[in-house]
């Protein structure tokens, strides 16, 4: 595996390689060259048992082209007519897979069938979020960002889920009691901004029982979250300015818009996931690198063979 990631994610990755037993990934759509690379990788470092769902043809071309075609995998030939998505889930609850993957699917024709109640990959009452994991050059460490691809506007008691996901989603780093930011357009509550007053509700309410164990911050704006020097000369008074892990987005539209501003103009790495549903689900987009689909497989191994219910309980 070519290490193009941050030096931070290496001990997700040496974690990823030490599970005591691989994840069967249902790859659905697999005529993806980038998550072909990164499956089989995955699969050469020990944590991934490759399950490739798709065109026959197409698959084995670039199989073939990437000098592939001779490593080990079960290939489940489809027509295009079928839902790759949907027979990757009956896959799963068969017990044939125990992680689904997006390969080469619309975001809205992946995310469909993996909400549907009558898949059952969903816990009663539980919401799933996207929880994307970056590192900038210019940052310190990692911070994690939700809920970027699921959420179009939040209410407060999703947002108070996303918290809780998120906090999930850190524990794979080992990283307890963060540091989660609310993310606003000011930090301080105006009843012009409804979303400002609604994240000084969160908080308020955290502090008398706390939604989940992390210190939690809001409403904050962006320059504050990230730099110490923002903070000082605004004369606002937080320890954790410039030392956050994560950030939860007021919408879909600005955490979208938020994610891809640092992967393409501050060359932001990392890698994404969903959480909060019964079995680990790794998704990344179909133009991203192979070692963001990688990282989030080793994300997913770790999760999966955890002994901590907290995953999937």
């Amino acid at each position: 595996m070519s290490e193009a990631y941050a030096e931070e994610f290496k001990s997700l990755v040496e974690k990823a390689k030490a599970v005591s037993k691989p994840i069967r990934v249902a790859l659905a759509g697999a005529d993806s060259e980038n998550m072909l690379k990164a499956i089989f990788d995955a699969e050469a470092d020990g944590f991934v048992k490759p399950i490739l769902i798709g065109n026959y043809e197409k698959i084995h071309a670039i199989l073939k082209r990437l000098g592939l075609a001779d490593r080990e995998y079960d290939l489940q030939p489809i027509n295009d007519d079928t839902n790759a998505v949907q027979y990757a889930i009956e896959m799963i609850n068969a017990g044939k897979a125990n992680c689904l993957m997006r390969g080469n699917t619309q975001t809205k024709d992946f995310l469909l069938p993996v909400l549907n109640k009558m898949n059952h990959l969903i816990r009663e009452g539980a919401l799933v979020t996207h929880v994307t994991f970056l590192k900038a050059p210019e940052q310190e460490k990692i911070c994690a960002y939700s809920d970027v691809t699921l959420l179009v506007k939040p209410s407060v008691e999703q947002r108070k889920q996303v918290v809780r996901n998120m906090v999930r989603a850190l524990g794979v780093f080992d990283l307890h009691n963060p540091k989660i930011a609310l993310l606003d357009l000011v930090e301080t509550p105006s009843f012009n901004l409804r979303n400002s007053i609604e994240n000084q509700g969160i908080v308020i309410e955290h502090r008398k029982r706390p939604i989940a164990e992390c210190e939690l911050v809001g409403p904050i704006p962006y320059d504050l979250i990230v730099s110490k020097e923002a903070a000082r000369l605004k004369g606002y008074e937080c320890d954790a300015c410039g030392e956050f892990d994560g950030v939860v987005v007021p919408d879909l539209m600005s955490g979208n818009l938020l994610i891809k501003v640092l992967q393409h103009s501050c060359h932001a790495t990392g890698y994404g996931i969903l959480v909060g549903a019964k079995i680990p689900i790794a998704i990344s987009s179909r133009s991203d690198a192979p070692e963001q689909s990688y990282l989030s497989l080793a994300a997913c191994a770790v999760m999966k063979n955890s002994k901590d219910p907290v995953y999937f309980e």
